[in-house]
């Protein structure tokens, strides 16, 4: 059984799931740097990074508008305003801060 754990960083949070949903699609950029949140204003970056000669430590996925990270070998997220989160391998559910503005429900961006 996996133990409940929900991780924060800035506008991102991340909650540990047993397993990723069966209708997941891998949405993972080539190049296997992945960002999970980018400010509109300031361009800042929840990010895990991943070198070239590196085999990627992540995967990521989409299943119905719903986000999923696949934590292959513990690895951080970073970002150049927050300290950086390590992640243990499992996977991770994520979940988006939203704001209800005349009628609308818009997700946040940093």
């Amino acid at each position: 059984m996996t133990k409940k754990q929900i991780i924060r960083q800035g506008d991102v949070l991340l909650s540990r799931i047993a397993d990723l949903p069966k209708d997941a699609k891998d949405i993972t950029p080539d190049g296997g740097r992945i960002i999970l949140a980018q400010g509109e204003a300031t361009g800042h970056a929840h990010v895990i990074e991943r070198t070239p000669e590196a085999k990627a430590p992540a995967v990521y996925f989409d299943a119905k508008a719903e986000r999923f990270l696949q934590v292959i070998e513990t690895t951080a997220l970073a970002h150049e305003e927050h300290s950086a989160v390590i992640l243990e391998r499992g996977v991770y559910k994520q979940g988006f801060q939203v704001e209800e503005k005349r009628a609308e429900i818009l997700r946040v961006a940093d």
